[in-house]
């Protein structure tokens, strides 16, 4: 039981990752989508005072992920890295390259460099959630197994490009609907139009790549595709497609304070449909949960720092959130609102 408990730990955790820090990513897709410098600058300024209090801190949730998996299932965590070491290290560099971008974008005068600095994030914000998905998708397929050597078909296969694109598709609609929200905090009317239009179009690139996935992951993923598609699994994915409905009807009637949460539901209930999907497995069909756990002392040592952490910390960050969609960390000036030129723009 103690295994099973810090297996559903760890879905939580890449739940409120895929929630949190894909919001960012998805704020990052549309800076990259937002056009050239002079179309582009408003939404970008907004992006930019929308992530700046937060984006640090919603990478906690993957490094907790990663050592939960460390520590608690030390089998899975080598036949991941072993076979999937190439996307994961692409992540990597992502994640890197995307927080030094967005870093020192901001307070670089000259427009090249918040050129390259912005296209560093912009683009690493579209590959990273991409590698990430890839990995889970080759999870899911069954092709990582213990012993499983490096390999592209591990991660390069139909699942995986579809597990990736939807990854891209879900955290471009979570980002659009958070901005909608900042928009209107923030003042900028015509940017909350803006990014409602993008969060419908989003919305349906879910949509179909749900689609295209019933016939995927049924030849290529089967025993994931029979765990959604009946008992707890199938009623975690009708919620999560109500709550995702619910989202758009809510965008429609401008309605931007609950739609966040509705797609934060939509998004997290698909993470633990996929969670309940593998029961048993880890590492669907070879290795269980109880096979992968790590030694009884160490699951217990690390039930009791996760408790802790959740005491010391959970509040923190519900604070955190809480004061940045109340918008009392980063206030938007009426310079950025108007995308008011500053000194070296034309350098």
């Amino acid at each position: 039981m103690m295994a099973d408990l810090i297996a559903w730990v760890m879905v939580l955790a890449i739940a409120a990752y895929a929630c949190a820090g894909g919001t960012d990513y998805g704020a990052g897709f549309w800076d990259l989508m937002a056009g050239g410098a002079e179309r582009g600058q408003r939404p970008r300024r907004l992006i930019d005072h929308a992530m700046a209090p937060v984006w640090e801190v919603n990478n906690v949730w993957l490094i907790f992920v990663l050592v939960v998996m460390w520590t608690g299932f030390p089998t899975m965590f080598q036949a991941v890295f072993a076979a999937l070491w190439l996307p994961l290290a692409l992540a990597a560099v992502g994640l890197v390259l995307r927080g030094a971008g967005f870093a020192l974008r901001k307070p670089s005068r000259r427009l090249a460099q918040r050129r390259v600095y912005g296209a560093m994030f912009a683009i690493s914000s579209l590959l990273t959630p991409f590698f990430l998905g890839a990995v889970l998708g080759g999870i899911a397929s069954g092709r990582v197994k213990v012993g499983t050597s490096a390999s592209a078909d591990a991660w390069a296969n139909g699942t995986s490009v579809l597990v990736g694109l939807l990854a891209i598709a879900a955290t471009a609609f979570l980002g659009a609907v958070f901005l909608c929200s900042d928009a209107r905090r923030f003042g900028a009317g015509d940017l909350v139009d803006y990014f409602r239009l993008r969060a419908l179009l989003a919305f349906a690139a879910v949509v179909v790549l749900a689609l295209i996935g019933l016939p995927v992951t049924h030849n290529d993923a089967h025993y994931v595709w029979e765990g959604l598609t009946g008992g707890l699994g199938l009623l975690l994915i009708v919620l999560a497609a109500v709550c995702g409905l619910a989202t758009v009807l809510l965008l429609l009637r401008r309605s931007y304070g609950w739609s966040r949460y509705t797609s934060v539901a939509s998004v997290a209930l698909t993470v633990g449909a996929w969670g309940f999907a593998q029961r048993p497995y880890l590492l669907p069909t070879s290795l269980t949960v109880a096979q992968a756990a790590g030694a009884a002392h160490t699951l217990r040592w690390l039930a009791i720092v996760t408790v802790i952490a959740i005491v010391l910390v959970g509040p923190a960050l519900v604070l955190l959130y809480r004061l940045d969609t109340m918008g009392e960390l980063e206030p938007l000036t009426d310079a950025d609102t108007r995308a008011a030129r500053t000194p070296g723009d034309n350098l």
